[in-house]
């Protein structure tokens, strides 16, 4: 029995393992390019991006722009669910949330782009009511170097995924907490902060990791909606690697590479902060 028993777990993992062998191939092949330099192991190729200013610039630009979109996503989330999660639990509430997230994120920035660019709907449309004098004079939303079409590109498709992340919560919470809260001389922010809280924020931190990792490595929406410079950090590694001069590709795959390291880390320590939460209001601390 034992015997079987393993042996199903294993026909289980193994779907999942040959999932993860192409990443895992990719990343690894990866790694192995950006520490070959001239036949032998070398970290040259890392002392070489880590002195570069396009590399810093990008990267921390990119982490700007998802930072911005992941905590804008996050709070709008919160709110519209809060709000409306009774009527979101709805056949009809669901679907409305749904039906965004059948579309991908590069038809969702083809939508942006047709909306807020200078040639767009709503400068058209301001043109004509009369508030502004010129299409021109409407302002640079898509393609700027505050990524602001970027971010309304994320936000607008990142906000239901958090909605579907947050709906069950609030839907099996029980809600004589708050009413306790209340009743103890709580107003709304301490019904929030004991009641709502401990519930819903380790949700919203694994939230927060999938779109940060989904964001930060994203090339689509940054090559419709981004300016050519800066850069976000995929585009700076896509010109790096299918450039003319191939001494540039090593630095490609090492910017992944760190790319990926930073990701991970930032996964892993948000990760470990939601078990905690999780650990703590089990134990009943919080």
């Amino acid at each position: 029995m034992k015997s079987s028993g393993k042996t199903k777990i294993w026909l289980l993992l193994l779907p999942v393992l040959l999932f993860l062998l192409l990443p895992a191939y990719g990343l690894f092949s990866a790694l192995w390019s950006s520490l070959v330099h001239q036949g032998s192991l070398s970290l040259q190729t890392y002392e070489e991006l880590f002195q570069k200013e396009a590399f810093w610039y990008s990267l921390f630009y990119s982490l700007r722009i998802t930072l911005i979109a992941t905590g804008c996503s996050l709070v709008i989330g919160l709110l519209l669910t809060r709000a409306f999660y009774p009527l979101i639990n709805r056949m009809s509430g669901k679907l409305s949330v749904w039906i965004p997230m059948l579309f991908p994120h590069f038809v969702w920035g083809y939508i942006v782009l047709l909306l807020f660019e200078q040639s767009g709907l709503f400068s058209y449309m301001f043109y004509h009511l009369g508030v502004i004098e010129s299409r021109e004079s409407f302002p640079i939303l898509t393609n700027d170097q505050n990524g602001i079409g970027m971010i309304l590109t994320y936000v607008g498709k990142e906000v239901p995924f958090v909605i579907l992340m947050l709906l069950p919560v609030y839907v099996q919470q029980n809600h004589e907490y708050k009413d306790l809260v209340r009743t103890l001389g709580g107003g709304r922010w301490a019904a929030f902060k004991d009641a709502e809280w401990p519930w819903v924020s380790p949700i919203l931190l694994e939230s927060g990791i999938i779109l940060f990792a989904f964001i930060l490595s994203a090339y689509e929406v940054p090559y419709l909606l981004g300016s050519t410079f800066p850069e976000m950090i995929s585009i700076l590694t896509y010109d790096w690697f299918y450039a003319g001069d191939w001494s540039e590709r090593p630095l490609a795959f090492a910017a992944m590479i760190s790319t990926s390291i930073l990701i991970g880390i930032v996964s892993w320590g948000l990760y470990a902060i939601t078990n905690r939460k999780r650990w703590l209001f089990t134990k009943g601390n919080r």
